[in-house]
């Protein structure tokens, strides 16, 4: 959409414009009957700016997913800095629902509905009726947990991907995304350094003393969060985005464009290493596995196994780096000895007895913090997952996580089947660093609730749509120009 000084006037005489303030007084009335009048008295204070995103998002669909975008990495910010008692979360949600809203009120022909026959967006489907059967778990789990749970792993899902497939059909919103995710992690890598070397704000530190100090202070140094919503996000993502970062530096490009891209990855890359995840280093590692074994170059390869053994030899068997206390640490991820990994084999042996009987799981929100919220009667309540994988297989059983972990190979090898045939070498960079910082999410979430967390899941799931997308964009890129 096109920006313009008329766009205010434009505003004002949207037809939309009833609408969206009635959604914002419902929004108030609602927030006031829940946390009090301070919610609704911040929304009033910012009710110009909302009333103006409400009627451009109908205007334009497409903004509303962009705005998605952007809350989704200041999700953690707001929570701690503004009204906590306000579940922010849901914000996501409405965002969600509202641009789906707009979508659907489109003018006929605007929107390409047919967009949505996709395997991609019949997988979501299909997962979001796997979850609504486990409204029947004969464990009988808790209808609130199913809810709250049920959004992170199925629901996001099917409401972004359909939505990424129909405003998203052009190489320009290819630029726009890679442009957000990358520049925004960037922010947060600064930010981040902000914090170890000036220290927290105050509403930082007060996060930090009301229990986060025991995940977040390790041999009396911080593990650095951002403006995430906790560190083991927080470096999940920046090693998946200086992933992305450094495949993009290796591609056609400009050679200044490979300066800001390589520049971009070392900073990234430090700001996985401040964030003392040990777990992240595996979405570089696995993400490198899947470029090199797309990258159509058997030197290259080659070369790329024997660096990346060289670098595991370093950190497993030398002590080179350990006067960083950060080194230290992500050493500590190749050790089997490490009392952590122990205690997570521990969590999966119980687990795995706990669940010999029940090939449907405990059911959906029965374990992690709803799990202790929503069932705390129930044991498996009392297990802490420590992984995706074994979220999954905890609560959907084997027959849901066998069903979830084939879809998650499926979506990964067609990717990797569409990347090798596009012919554009720029948009094969591009595509190709998507699915390699999806494997490597993927990889990772064996390890670290990372592919269930935001900003994690949403470039995951907006990465599927651009890769899937990659034939169409592919085959306008070859036509020849139309003649004036």
């Amino acid at each position: 959409m096109k920006f313009s000084p008329s766009l205010p006037h434009t505003l004002l005489h949207s037809r939309w414009l009833l609408p969206a303030a009635l959604a914002v007084a419902l929004a108030a009335g609602g927030l006031a009957g829940q946390v009090g009048t301070a919610a609704p008295g911040l929304l009033l204070l910012l009710g110009p700016l909302g009333l103006g995103l409400l009627v451009l998002i109908f205007r334009q669909p497409r903004a509303g997913v962009v705005a998605y975008i952007v809350y989704c990495f200041a999700l953690g910010f707001t929570g701690r800095h503004f009204i906590t008692e306000v579940p922010m979360g849901l914000g996501m949600d409405a965002l969600l629902v509202l641009t789906w809203v707009a979508a659907v009120f489109q003018p006929p022909g605007r929107l390409q509905w047919a967009r949505l026959r996709t395997d991609l967006c019949g997988l979501a489907l299909a997962w979001f009726g796997y979850n609504l059967l486990e409204l029947g778990n004969p464990a009988g789990p808790s209808p609130l947990g199913w809810v709250y749970e049920m959004r992170s792993t199925a629901l996001y899902w099917l409401l972004a991907v359909p939505l990424g497939c129909l405003v998203f059909r052009q190489r320009r919103d290819l630029r726009l995304f890679l442009g957000l995710i990358i520049g925004i992690s960037v922010l947060g890598a600064l930010y981040g350094m902000k914090q170890k070397f000036l220290g927290l704000d105050a509403m930082e530190q007060l996060w930090l003393d009301s229990g986060q100090a025991s995940t977040h202070l390790i041999w009396g140094k911080l593990r650095v969060f951002s403006f995430y919503s906790e560190a083991a996000q927080f470096g999940a993502s920046q090693a998946h985005i200086g992933l992305i970062c450094l495949i993009l530096a290796l591609g056609p490009f400009a050679w200044w464009q490979k300066l800001l891209f390589a520049a971009a990855a070392l900073l990234l890359f430090y700001g996985m290493l401040i964030s003392g995840t040990r777990g992240a280093l595996f979405v570089v590692v696995a993400g490198l596995f899947v470029y090199l074994l797309l990258s159509k170059q058997p030197r290259v390869l080659v070369l790329g196994l024997v660096l990346a053994g060289a670098a595991f030899g370093v950190l497993k068997y030398t002590g080179i780096g350990n006067s960083s206390a950060d080194v230290r640490r992500l050493r500590t991820s190749l050790d089997p000895t490490d009392p952590s990994f122990q205690a997570r084999m521990r969590n999966q042996a119980t687990l795995r007895a706990h669940l010999a009987t029940k090939p449907f799981g405990e059911g959906v929100g029965t374990i992690g913090i709803w799990g202790q919220t929503f069932n705390s009667g129930k044991f498996i309540s009392t297990i802490p997952p420590d992984s995706f994988f074994v979220k999954v297989w905890a609560e959907y059983g084997i027959v849901g996580f066998i069903l979830w972990f084939g879809m998650m190979l499926y979506i990964l090898g067609k990717c990797g089947g569409i990347v090798w045939r596009i012919r554009d070498p720029r948009l094969r960079q591009q595509l190709l660093a998507l699915t390699a910082g999806y494997g490597g999410i993927l990889v990772c979430s064996y390890g670290n609730e990372v592919l269930n967390q935001i900003p994690s899941g949403m470039i995951v799931y907006f990465s599927w749509v651009f890769v899937f997308q990659g034939p169409e964009l592919d085959k306008a890129l070859a036509a020849p120009p139309a003649r004036a």
